[in-house]
């Protein structure tokens, strides 16, 4: 089993809330997730590499997207 962690800490609770409930439809059976404070931290574990390497692509797509949709995140 492969696994992979993620933490992520915002400057505030309230910060960290909306992105945290905006991941949550998506992570869904996918990645396990848990919000402490102004800190998410992710965990995703699968058979094979390709897998985590996939789930953590999106996972990062989505936290972009989530953070720019609160006006936190870059716009590359």
């Amino acid at each position: 089993m492969i696994s992979l962690e993620l933490e992520i800490d915002y400057p505030d609770e309230a910060t960290a809330s909306a992105v945290f409930g905006a991941l949550q439809p998506d992570n869904e059976g996918y990645v396990d997730s848990e919000l402490q404070g102004t800190k998410l931290v992710f965990r995703i574990s699968a058979e094979r590499s390709g897998t985590v390497k996939n789930s953590a692509d999106d996972l990062m797509a989505c936290i972009k997207i989530a953070e720019e949709a609160i006006g936190i995140g870059s716009r590359d």
